[in-house]
């Protein structure tokens, strides 16, 4: 069976797709943002619990913190990229459960009263929402460029709080002429699917 998506649109949010490493310096506009988040909001998470939180580093000053928290081979495209966001997971999510869940509002005092439960839960569900987000910039016609390649405790303290974990920081803009590596290769349904 083949699949339902358009070969186009399968090439534009997979197969063609790479992680940029330079970019044009074309703006990323807050429309575009705007319309990535109104698209990858629908992605699922266990209990509908939506934990990711997008920081927008846009000014020169912001800029020139993150830089400093990148490791050194990222902070040159960190430096030049039109717009770089900060990933990172919120571990008091459950404050929202009432409204996002509403036929079940209890969830939050019964599954998430205690810390430990909701930073495993937020860090699960927030990557599946960064693997989203980056999908929704490719679905915008722009590239994206994550990295884990920084001291996660400076972002951290610079930029967000304790309630809230970093998971990446993603580069975003339209690919510059040489933006890619080579592509790496996959491995195979054979590789990774067993029927038992």
């Amino acid at each position: 069976m083949s699949l339902v998506l358009d070969p186009a649109a399968q090439d534009l949010l997979f197969r063609e797709a790479r992680t940029a490493n330079a970019f044009t310096d074309e703006p990323v506009t807050e429309e575009q943002v705007q319309a990535i988040y109104d698209l990858v909001k629908y992605g699922p998470t266990a209990f509908n619990q939506s934990p990711l939180r997008i920081t927008l580093v846009r000014s020169a000053e912001a800029r020139e913190r993150l830089v400093q928290h990148m490791s050194e081979g990222n902070q040159p495209k960190t430096a030049t990229a039109p717009l770089v966001a900060i990933l990172a997971a919120d571990n008091e999510f459950h404050e929202e459960l009432p409204y996002l869940l509403p036929h079940f509002p209890q969830a939050k005092d019964v599954f998430f009263a205690e810390r430990p439960a909701r930073e495993g839960a937020a860090a699960l569900n927030a990557a599946l929402q960064a693997a989203y987000f980056i999908i929704g910039v490719r679905a915008a016609g722009l590239a994206a460029g994550p990295m884990t390649g920084f001291d996660f405790a400076g972002v951290q303290k610079e930029f967000l709080d304790g309630d809230h974990t970093p998971l990446m920081v993603v580069n975003i803009g339209r690919p510059a002429e040489d933006a890619w590596f080579a592509r790496s290769p996959r491995l195979e349904a054979g590789q990774v699917i067993t029927t038992v």
